[in-house]
């Protein structure tokens, strides 16, 4: 394989990583009645610990440093707490209300908040094609909410505030570590950040140790979570990045609703008519616009 191939499969594979850790977690919120406090605790905590553990051996374990500036303590607190527990915890709760495909689809509004939010930091009019985007991104709401009917709801509220609470937290955890990434690198950051978040979710959620019903197919589904919905996945993205450019990855990494809404048939038998494609393919072309604007 040539070096842009190896970038393109490892992109790919990442998103359909990170789109079965949704459909992994729908089975454990809704068939084996785990509590979301308890996945998010677990999913945030062992990633944390093993991205840390492979950042150590990669930098002779050189993994404390980064605590040393009383600024990056501060920004690593609240990325951990704004950002991954934040969106971990919406993410998830929005499956547990709706599922996997929906929640994930709803979480790329992000890119359409990020605008918002440049908007008002910088206090410049966004351009014709990022308030065409964000325009299109609410059309893709629109369908995938009501199925172009505006008075019924194809998705339940809480799932669908949920899912937009992920968009909000998603571009609070996109935005909040790129300096830190820049200076440091990205697995020490986000190892650190899912280790406090999970902390954080133990001492603020106090989720219960006995949750859930464990059987193999539980079991399964959380070590795929944890281990290729969180690590691989993330892995994965971060390789890509070596062989083709961010904006190309996250524009492939973007196959991860596409992804869910496949595992979710095939794997939880849900059903998705025509709208449900419409709206997902308005949400993911925002994606790929924005991500051809500089």
């Amino acid at each position: 394989m040539t070096d842009r191939q190896k970038g393109i499969a490892c992109a790919v594979t990442g998103g359909v990583f990170w789109g079965g850790s949704g459909v992994a977690g729908q089975y454990l919120l809704q068939e084996a009645a785990f509590a979301t406090e308890w996945i998010v605790t677990v999913r945030l905590i062992f990633g944390g610990l093993i991205l840390l553990a492979m950042d150590a051996m990669q930098h002779h374990g050189e993994i404390f440093h980064v605590w040393q500036s009383r600024r990056n303590a501060l920004e690593l607190l609240f990325f951990a707490l704004f950002g991954l527990m934040a969106v971990s915890y919406t993410y998830f709760a929005s499956i547990r209300y709706g599922n996997a495909a929906a929640a994930t689809v709803l979480q790329y509004l992000m890119p359409a908040f990020m605008v918002i939010y440049a908007t008002l930091r910088y206090r410049k009019a966004p351009s014709g094609v990022q308030v065409g985007c964000v325009v299109l991104a609410m059309l893709g709401t629109f369908f995938l909410v009501t199925h172009g009917d505006m008075g019924t709801m194809s998705i339940p509220l809480p799932a669908l505030l949920w899912g937009i609470g992920a968009a909000v937290t998603g571009a609070i955890y996109t935005i909040a570590p790129k300096r830190m990434i820049r200076e440091w690198r990205a697995s020490l950051i986000v190892g650190w950040g899912m280790l406090i978040g999970g902390v954080a979710t133990v001492l603020v959620l106090q989720p219960s140790f006995l949750s859930g019903t464990w059987m193999a197919t539980s079991a399964l589904a959380l070590s795929y979570l944890v281990l290729f919905g969180t690590v691989a996945a993330f892995g994965l993205y971060l390789n890509s990045t070596k062989y083709i450019q961010p904006s190309e990855a996250g524009v492939l990494a973007s196959v991860e609703p596409l992804s869910a809404i496949v595992l979710s048939v095939v794997l939880l038998g849900a059903s998705f008519v025509a709208m449900d494609f419409l709206g997902s393919a308005c949400i993911l072309a925002t994606v790929v616009i924005l991500a051809r604007v500089k």
